[in-house]
């Protein structure tokens, strides 16, 4: 429609900065609004009818309230990636106005590029997923810190005895030094590690029960990525939650593109140059995918767990899971042979294992479901 007007927003926690792209060519500023649904209804009401309006803004802390209030009122809104936002070389300058005159200008021209944005199940299980993520690196922080005091100290646990396990919390209990401090420094790390173990294991419940309430078909493609190996229960809710849709991808390589696993590339004329992978994607697939990927440097096989997870799936998805054990080591053990250190095969193959995790999450989302009928 030629009567269209393009909004761009720059979204703050009680600001929102708004301009619009005229369909005549004119960019002006429209001022500043309060962050609030009242602020944004009577902006809507102002610009016109909802049918010619286009709106975006940037992704970012204030999540996606914006969007849903926006769509709420019928109206066309997007969110899009700031990283891939235009930026002119030279532009030193950076201010809420500027930012949305930017966006509103771009976003008439086609150049953004939108993000996902996920329904409410999606984004409340991410939520949870990515609590936990952060549960576990407090726990690692925590540790570090105990383990690094007893060092410092002289103390360490008697021989055979590994660290974390119920020998070493027993002998952790034996220990004892001169200087008070010293010893309630030592409480409060104990205390900071058991604590960590607790959180973990009540957001790991939290976490049972949001599978077992979430949706039909979101519950089938969490129990259908675990066919894979190296991808049990967290790791398969992570994929579901922050991908979201599998479909939503045309080609598994748009996926390999979204985790930001692939390598960066300059080239010119007959020149081809290619680099370290780009990291402009999710972080949080990225790491799950390479953490499973290193399960793919032993040979094929098919452990006591990994048979039981098998059982409920169907003779398709547990076949293309045989498949990629097979062509993921063959692939390992060439890239090593060829000469790479083993973190680099292992960023090729948890590429490659994000195609496998697109085939099976496509295929369950086509068929609904993959257990065995009877």
């Amino acid at each position: 429609m030629s009567n269209v007007r393009f909004i761009g927003l720059d979204v703050h926690a009680e600001t929102i900065a708004v301009a619009v792209a005229e369909p005549a060519g004119e960019v002006r500023s429209l001022g500043v609004i309060p962050n609030r649904a009242a602020s944004l209804r009577k902006l809507v009401n102002t610009l016109g009818p909802v049918e010619h309006l286009r709106i975006c803004y940037e992704a970012g802390p204030t999540g996606y309230q914006v969007y849903w209030q926006l769509t709420g009122l019928g109206v066309r809104c997007e969110v899009v990636a700031p990283t891939l936002v235009p930026v002119k070389p030279g532009d030193r300058v950076k201010t809420d106005r500027r930012d949305a005159l930017k966006l509103a200008r771009s976003y008439r021209a086609g150049d953004l590029t939108p993000v996902w944005v996920p329904d409410a199940a999606h984004e409340a299980l991410r939520d949870l997923v990515r609590a936990r993520e952060a549960a576990k690196k407090d726990q690692l922080r925590a540790r570090h810190r105990l383990g690094k005091f007893l060092l410092r100290q002289g103390r360490r646990p008697p021989t055979g005895v590994r660290a974390w396990t119920d020998k070493h919390r027993t002998w952790l209990q034996t220990v004892t030094f001169a200087h008070a401090a010293h010893t309630a420094t030592l409480l409060d790390y104990v205390h900071e590690v058991a604590h960590a173990i607790d959180r973990i294991a009540r957001l790991e419940r939290a976490l049972d029960d949001a599978i077992a309430s979430a949706p039909a078909r979101m519950r089938a493609v969490i129990e259908a990525l675990q066919a894979l190996r190296g991808v049990a229960r967290v790791t398969a809710v992570t994929l579901v939650a922050e991908v979201g849709e599998f479909s939503r991808f045309a080609k598994a390589r748009q996926l390999m593109g979204y985790s930001g696993g692939v390598p960066c590339e300059d080239s010119s004329g007959e020149r081809t140059w290619r680099g370290r992978i780009t990291k402009t994607g999710n972080a949080h697939l990225r790491r799950v995918v390479g953490e499973a990927a290193w399960a793919y440097r032993h040979r094929p096989a098919v452990g006591p767990a990994l048979r039981r997870r098998h059982k409920a799936l169907s003779p398709e998805v547990t076949a293309m899971a045989w498949k990629a054990q097979h062509r993921l080591h063959a692939r390992y053990r060439h890239l090593i042979v060829r000469g790479k250190c083993p973190p680099e095969a292992i960023t090729a193959i948890g590429r490659e294992l994000l195609g496998f995790i697109w085939a099976i999450g496509t295929q369950v989302e086509a068929t609904g479901g993959t257990r065995i009928a009877g």
